[in-house]
């Protein structure tokens, strides 16, 4: 087993029990301790563990959401494939909304030039990305800005929402389950993205495959409410069988 294998193991076994501990993991995967203790410092320096006396605990039950840069390290290559999945959901012209998020970060980086596009985005950084090209109209959303995740959020970005209406809304997410949708850690956060999918035709989900294992704070879509999930081969094949018999189409990219 290489080491990123490994590490994505650990991290699955953390977030479906609670914690590791580290001579556990040693005994399970064959490897030393000491290989184990450089696996959990590498995961947290991904911002996904947090260290604790003898083995580690996954950030999400520590209430700690992780900043966009240290998220925007993490899963790359599947976060490309993705992106490059989603542009077979773009209107040929029209709107389109784009959801703050490392995963959305990359459409943006990989929207086609030859397609007349106004693109609504709550993300300065986006927004910056999207103002040189000529084909695209950029609507910016304000309101108060979120340090952690540089999304805009409140009434300032909620309201301009309630009275779009666009073809394709492409969201990110924390979190998402059969049982509890969509979720995300912050309530301000979580009523943006609601008003996202409401205002959209269509609503397509970008997330890698460990964001089906998590549940947050604020719910903020059912699957029902979602179209197209594009997610990465890491997914397994059960949990993508049941996520579209609950209602949107599953794209491993």
């Amino acid at each position: 087993m290489y080491a990123e294998e490994r590490q994505q193991e650990i991290l699955r076994r953390a977030r479906a029990a609670g914690r590791v501990d580290v001579v556990s993991l040693a005994g399970e995967l064959d490897v030393t301790t000491e290989t184990i203790r450089r696996d959990l410092t590498a995961l947290e320096r991904a911002g996904v563990l947090r260290r604790v006396h003898g083995g580690a605990i996954p950030v999400e039950r520590m209430g700690f959401e992780p900043a966009l840069a240290t998220r925007d390290e993490v899963m790359t290559a599947e976060k490309e494939r993705i992106a490059k999945a989603a542009l077979a959901e773009l209107p040929e012209d029209g709107s389109v909304i784009i959801d703050a998020g490392s995963t959305t970060g990359r459409l943006v980086q990989i929207l086609p030039a030859d397609r007349e596009l106004t693109v609504v985005v709550n993300s300065p950084p986006l927004a910056t990305a999207l103002a040189a090209r000529a084909n695209i109209s950029v609507i910016m959303l304000g309101g108060r800005l979120r340090g952690r995740t540089l999304a805009t959020v409140d009434d300032w970005a909620l309201r301009p929402l309630s009275q779009l209406h666009v073809d394709v809304a492409f969201m990110a997410t924390n979190g998402c389950s059969v049982a509890k949708g969509l979720t995300t850690p912050d309530p301000a956060e979580a009523a943006i993205k609601r008003a996202m999918v409401s205002a959209a035709e269509r609503s397509v989900l970008l997330a890698d495959h460990t964001k089906f294992t998590n549940t947050y704070l604020a719910s903020f879509a059912e699957l029902s409410e979602i179209d197209v999930v594009i997610t990465d081969t890491g997914l397994d094949l059960a949990l993508a069988a049941d996520l579209s018999a609950a209602g949107p189409e599953v794209v491993r990219a």
